[in-house]
């Protein structure tokens, strides 16, 4: 009997686990509990720009003139595709329809690497204009340029030269924090995706055994979800 019981085990149910319905739900449990640490940390970074942003709040009205809404649009729109998706994978999982699993995940993938290199245009052109953070901040004349360009077109007069314009480097120390942490967090997800398409493609996952695929999921659905948050405080609200 209990050689039977051994034959009738699937391979992929942990022999810790009485039943695959167990497996599941321990799983996604740790999954949360995970994510609830992630929203605790990146909860500190959100209360410390609050704190800044009411003490300074001209600062961060002169900030968003030197950040793209048109960048930040783009990504939030890639990143909701993506969140799409990777939520079309885990019910592709549960069907088993192998074909539009793999699929979604690689539009997920192309979307992740789509937000990144956005990212990293954004980035660049800051750095060539010297909007570094804390001490490394020394803005030179494209940013003067940059800056007067926006000022001008929003009714103000521009500036003469480098001295007058306002010291940001508290903004910036705070934007590169948090969207250079989520950026972090997206390369994980990269990584998990891409794990779980080589597993997708060996053909490892079916109805009864999706726990890999929900989990990344729910991971991924938190970062999309962080910055939708990240992208009207930053960029919309002035």
């Amino acid at each position: 009997m209990s050689s039977s019981t051994h034959e009738d085990r699937p391979e992929w149910l942990a022999h810790f686990f009485e039943t695959p319905e167990q497996q599941f739900e321990a799983g996604k449990l740790g999954m949360w509990l995970f994510l609830v640490t992630e929203v605790l940390f990146f909860s500190g970074l959100f209360c410390a720009y609050a704190y800044y942003r009411s003490h300074h709040p001209e600062m961060f009205v002169d900030a968003h003139f030197f950040l793209s809404t048109k960048m930040g649009a783009i990504n939030t729109v890639v990143l909701i595709l993506s969140s799409f998706t990777m939520a079309t994978a885990v019910r592709n999982a549960q069907m088993e329809n192998r074909t539009w699993l793999i699929r979604n995940l690689v539009i997920t993938l192309v979307c992740a690497f789509g937000f990144l290199v956005i990212k990293a245009m954004e980035y660049t052109h800051k750095f060539h204009s010297g909007l570094f953070w804390g001490r490394s901040y020394a803005p030179n004349e494209v940013a003067l340029e940059e800056y007067n360009t926006a000022i001008v077109a929003a009714g103000r007069e521009p500036l003469a030269n480098l001295s007058q314009l306002p010291d940001l480097h508290q903004f910036f120390s705070i934007y590169y924090c948090m969207t250079g942490l989520h950026g972090i967090h997206v390369v994980l997800g990269i990584v998990a995706i891409g794990l779980l398409l080589r597993r997708a493609i060996r053909g490892d996952f079916n109805r009864h055994y999706f726990t890999a695929v929900d989990g990344v999921g729910l991971y991924w659905h938190l970062v999309d979800l962080i910055w939708i948050f990240l992208f009207p405080l930053m960029y919309l609200i002035h």
